[in-house]
């Protein structure tokens, strides 16, 4: 599948093998666009499966918050090299082909998107939220509206990729607050990677105290974890 873009890599090269483009490739080779991990996953919770499922057994047991989980791929090579050259080395603009990927996915996209919020510090250092470029991106593609003050993190804290699943989960309480707005019924809550859900979780669980009927997260990549 072409990436169709404004962007071209310099020296028309691939951004991650760095071969020569052929003719029709933005930034991506087809051949590394083609190696993503993708397997297929629970619909539900994003779980890899041996087949795509709406929802595995570990939800009929435990649902999480949400209703709908729509991924990129694994967080593994080479994916993950292009979440860390778009989230670390400020390749910000890498935000639209990688939404144009995610969005092929969405068959039925929230119309308000709503990406996860980082503490002001943080967003001061790093410079930008790399989760509200990507939800900016998918609106655009799906003729969706973001609004990213809906949500706001009120306490500074680790990242959550140091901590283990229960640390994680004292991490965040109490950590966000909804602002006041009239929430649509359907929503979507848009991050990088989503690892233990433990951040979504939380979030999904605030706006169901506002009863929001249905709650999806779009993320670029879902890393296995043991349950």
């Amino acid at each position: 599948m072409a990436v169709r873009s404004i962007f071209r890599w310099p020296n028309q090269q691939c951004a991650l093998c760095r071969l020569p483009l052929r003719d029709g490739d933005h930034l991506w080779c087809q051949p590394c666009l083609t190696s993503l991990p993708q397997p297929p996953y629970c619909h539900r919770c994003g779980a890899t499966a041996p087949e795509p499922v709406p929802h595995c057994g570990y939800c009929l047991r435990q649902p999480p918050p949400w209703d709908r989980l729509v991924r990129l791929g694994e967080y593994a090579f080479p994916l993950n090299r292009l979440i860390q050259q778009y989230k670390f080395q400020r390749k910000f603009w890498l935000s639209q082909p990688l939404a144009r990927l995610l969005a092929a996915q969405l068959t039925d996209p929230a119309p308000l998107l709503l990406p996860v919020p980082m503490h002001p510090w943080r967003r001061l250092m790093r410079g930008f939220n790399q989760s509200a470029l990507l939800a900016d991106a998918l609106a655009a593609l799906t003729g969706g509206e973001t609004d990213s003050r809906a949500l706001r993190r009120t306490q500074w804290a680790r990242p959550q990729h140091q901590l283990t699943r229960q640390a994680r989960l004292q991490n965040l309480r109490q950590a966000f607050i909804l602002n006041s707005r009239t929430w649509p019924a359907h929503v979507a809550l848009v991050d990088d990677v989503v690892t233990t859900g433990s951040t979504v979780s939380v979030l999904a669980q605030l706006l169901r105290q506002q009863h929001v009927s249905r709650i999806d997260v779009y993320c670029l990549g879902f890393t296995p974890h043991q349950r």
